[in-house]
C-alpha cells in the first residue's frame, strides 16, 4: 500500500518554494490601470461610469505620467550638474573636513564618476563632492620677468 501525503504538506512546500511578490510601494501608471480596470468591471450596469468621471481619471493618469518624466529629468539634469561642477574644480583649491573633523585643503587634481556623486581627489585624497566645503582660487605663479 502507497502512502499519500496530506494536500496541506504539499501546498505548504510548494509556497516556501516560491516567496511572495512584495507588494508595490509607489502608485504608478500600472496600479492606476488596474484599479480602472477593476473599478469598470465592477460596476453596476444600471448606472454605467460616467463619461466626465471618465474623462477626469484619464486626464489624472496623463498628469501623473507627466510628472513622473518631468521627476526623471529633473534627477538627470542634477546629476549632470554635479558632473560639470567637479570636473570644473580641476586644478583649483578645495578644502573639506576629514572623519576627525579635521579641515584639509589641497588641490584638486581629479574627478571620478564611477559612483552617484562623483569623487574629487584633494591633496592625494578622493573625497565625495557633497563633502567638499570651500573653493579657492588655484595658486597663480607670478609672471616671470621679462629681459628687455
Amino acid at each position: 500500500m502507497t502512502s499519500i501525503e496530506p494536500v496541506g504538506l504539499v501546498t505548504a512546500t510548494a509556497t516556501a518554494a516560491t516567496p511572495p511578490a512584495a507588494p508595490k510601494q509607489t502608485l504608478d501608471s500600472e496600479v492606476f490601470l488596474q484599479l480602472l480596470v477593476a473599478q469598470m468591471k465592477n460596476q453596476d450596469p444600471s448606472s454605467p461610469l460616467d463619461t466626465n468621471e471618465m474623462m477626469a481619471q484619464t486626464t489624472q493618469l496623463a498628469m501623473m505620467e507627466q510628472l513622473v518624466a518631468l521627476t526623471t529629468t529633473s534627477s538627470e539634469n542634477f546629476a549632470l550638474t554635479m558632473r560639470q561642477t567637479a570636473a570644473a574644480l580641476v586644478g583649483q583649491q578645495a578644502s573639506y573636513l576629514d572623519a576627525d573633523g579635521t579641515t584639509r585643503t589641497g588641490r584638486v587634481t581629479q574627478v571620478s564618476f564611477e559612483k552617484g556623486v562623483p569623487l574629487v581627489t584633494i591633496g592625494g585624497t578622493a573625497v565625495p563632492l557633497d563633502v567638499v566645503s570651500g573653493i579657492s582660487a588655484a595658486d597663480v605663479p607670478p609672471p616671470a620677468a621679462s629681459a628687455t
